[in-house]
């Protein structure tokens, strides 16, 4: 069973810009929803749905420390159709607001990385463990 949650696990990975549900993820599993929801929450220690949001902000957070992108860009390439969504998930994960976070980034000198390069060259993967109080560390 783990690699077929593996694969499905991976597929969030992929493909965590575009709009996934329980039905498609099981289906890469293949095993049914139900079981999928409960083998998947067993292993990883949370749902298929708040796994798919961890990783939309972790790689919100990766955009707005690195490029030049609005927060509102920002929210649409992470999958997230609503700025209020996607604002109040990072919030309650990350601890501040989006535009906060950047801004804080912007502060301490981030290197900016323009939004065409990092997206021609996958750039990402970090985040998250920046909550106040663990001072930026994982």
């Amino acid at each position: 069973m783990l690699p077929h949650l593996r694969r499905a696990h991976d597929e969030i990975d992929r493909r965590y810009a575009e709009p996934l549900d329980l039905d498609a993820l099981a289906a890469v599993a293949g095993v049914s929803k139900y079981h999928f929801l409960r083998c998947f929450a067993d292993v990883y220690g949370r749902t298929p749905a708040a796994t798919l949001t961890r990783r939309r902000i972790e790689r919100a957070q990766d955009l707005l420390r690195a490029t030049n992108l609005t927060v509102t860009e920002v929210c649409t390439l992470v999958g997230y159709t609503s700025l209020g969504s996607f604002s109040s998930r990072f919030r309650r994960l990350v601890g501040v607001s989006p535009s906060a976070y950047q801004a804080r980034w912007a502060e301490r000198g981030a290197p900016r990385i323009p939004g065409c390069y990092v997206f021609m060259h996958g750039l990402s993967d970090t985040a998250i463990p920046e909550k106040p109080g663990d001072g930026g560390r994982r």
